[in-house]
């Protein structure tokens, strides 16, 4: 096929902001994790699909099956669905203590 380009399971982004290796970044409507460290308006290679640990929302629980969304404002994972973006679904429990700040999410690769 002529127009074939790449699977789609990462892409180059220009980071809208400071992001290390693991973060998550929000082009757009595009979320993914980046694959190494930038800087703002440098270009990183971001994830769109897979597992990953990420930062979420202290005191937060999560279910299994929960869907997440990223709120760009602070730069973490949450349930909170209102002025954020849907990026995927939790794969397993977390609790909702101050200290419980890492949550497993499925990226959808959606937008």
């Amino acid at each position: 096929m002529k127009n074939y380009v790449q699977p789609g399971n990462t892409v180059t982004l220009v980071a809208p902001y400071d992001v290390t290796s693991g973060g998550g970044l929000l082009v757009g409507a595009i979320f993914g994790v980046a694959g190494g460290d930038a800087l703002t308006g440098e270009e990183v290679e971001a994830s769109l699909v897979g597992i990953f640990d990420l930062t979420k929302a202290a005191s937060q629980a999560w279910s299994a099956g929960d869907k997440v969304y990223w709120d760009d404002t602070n730069k973490v994972a949450t349930k909170t669905a209102t002025a954020n973006t849907l990026i995927g679904v939790a794969v397993e429990a977390v609790a909702g203590g101050a200290g419980d700040t890492i949550g497993r999410v499925r990226l959808n690769g959606s937008f």
